[in-house]
């Protein structure tokens, strides 16, 4: 399969001079249904054409289905991000859905980049996180997670270009006053444009990583 890499003009500008509008590992499961090609329908492409004018580093899939509400519909393997300057390395990712892919983008960009170099002076050049795919529950209940259909993402830890690197649970609470700026104006950010956003002041499920959903909620904590 060949990877997409194109190019996109700079599509958003800052508010407030940054932006505008424990993981488990997933188990082992046998495929049900498989289409073997691409999902052909025109909105999945026409996300694949936006991920790839976002100058994003991705390789379409093929749907999966693998029962009990877990599936990878309309996803991508998503290896790598653009952000204004550089490329942004990401970690662990499994399939996320594209739709998923393009908001993650966005806020890698125009989020995550602007305010790395606006508060701590210097540019993001790797995202890290614990996950897309898995299928499980929300913890305490018995509703499939967003985890469970490829559509949200755990983001533990930043490294700059300088090579200092931010994370979620030793600098939410316990970094300098910048290292607790900064990841309180991603979270923020991240509530921008993700339907779900949850961190460290939801509960201790969330101290150590962001969780971003492209749900179309509006749920922010």
């Amino acid at each position: 399969m060949r990877r997409f890499l194109l190019v996109l003009p700079l599509v958003s500008a800052l508010s407030a001079c940054i932006d505008i509008p424990q993981a488990q590992a997933p188990r082992r499961q046998t495929v049900r249904q498989s289409t073997g090609t691409f999902n052909p329908r025109p909105e999945y492409r026409q996300c694949l054409s936006e991920l790839g004018a976002q100058k994003a580093t991705f390789m379409p899939l093929a749907d999966q289905y693998f029962g009990t509400g877990c599936s990878n519909v309309a996803t991508v393997k998503l290896s790598g991000l653009r952000s204004d300057s550089t490329s942004l390395g990401l970690t662990n990712l499994g399939p996320v859905t594209c739709n998923m892919a393009t908001t993650f983008a966005a806020w890698a960009r125009f989020g995550a980049d602007r305010a790395a170099e606006q508060i701590l002076g210097s540019r993001v050049v790797r995202i890290e996180t614990f996950g897309s795919y898995s299928c499980r529950n929300v913890a305490g209940s018995n509703r499939r997670s967003g985890h469970a259909t490829a559509n949200a993402i755990d983001v533990s830890a930043f490294v700059l270009e300088n090579g200092h690197r931010v994370t979620v649970l030793d600098d939410w609470n316990g970094g300098t006053p910048a290292e607790r700026r900064f990841l309180r104006v991603v979270h923020a950010s991240a509530c921008k444009r993700f339907g779900t956003t949850l961190g460290p002041d939801y509960n201790a499920a969330h101290a150590n990583h962001l969780h971003l959903e492209a749900d179309g909620a509006e749920f922010c904590r």
